[in-house]
């Protein structure tokens, strides 16, 4: 009996050390899992604040964003207020500019050349517009290099976007309609997608 009760005992022992042994495996694989969660929450985070898109203070709206100048003559300032010296003063309606800041209702800008500063925010326009960037441009009747071309446009010439995807955008100037590459126009971003 005192034999049985030893051998009891030994695979006791023994069972008790097969539980410890995976308990401990349970213990490290659930330690492994917290640390991937700690590590995967982490890069989610870092992610998240990477995508994230900065919001003007006063409108909460996307910056940088691109608008037009909804006048034909508007003054940019050197800060925003009236009292600030006039820098420059656009001449041209429908002029794609960037938004880079907020202050009241003050706007800081800044033209295809990277000059700019504040102007007020009703000489802007949310209609969207661009600068065609290379000589005799053309615009084609649809989305696509092979499709006939309706015009061509010189370097400079401002047109109205109404839509653009990844690669297109469709434009319209002085009664031409039509799509054009988006890489040959400065006012919108090569990511920008809006109908």
């Amino acid at each position: 009996m005192v034999a049985a009760n030893a051998m009891r005992h030994k695979r006791r022992k023994a069972k008790d050390n097969e539980n410890n042994a995976s308990g401990g495996q349970d213990m490290k694989s659930t330690g492994q899992v917290r640390l991937a969660s700690i590590v995967l929450g982490v890069a989610l985070a870092l992610a998240g604040s990477a995508l994230a898109v900065d919001r003007g203070p006063v409108t909460n709206l996307p910056l940088p964003r691109f608008v037009s100048l909804k006048t034909g003559e508007g003054n940019v300032r050197r800060g925003p207020s009236l009292t600030h010296r006039i820098d420059w003063v656009y001449t041209r309606r429908g002029m794609p500019l960037e938004i880079i800041g907020e202050y009241g209702h003050w706007r800081q800008v800044r033209d295809r050349d990277g000059m700019g500063g504040w102007v007020h925010y009703s000489l802007l326009s949310g209609s969207r517009s661009g600068l065609v960037e290379a000589d005799l441009a053309p615009i084609h009747a649809r989305a696509d290099t092979g499709a006939p071309v309706n015009a061509r446009l010189e370097a400079g010439v401002i047109v109205a976007i109404d839509k653009c995807t990844l690669e297109w955008c469709r434009v319209r100037v002085e009664g031409v309609k039509g799509w054009m590459v988006k890489q040959g126009l400065w006012g919108v971003r090569a990511d920008e997608v809006f109908d």
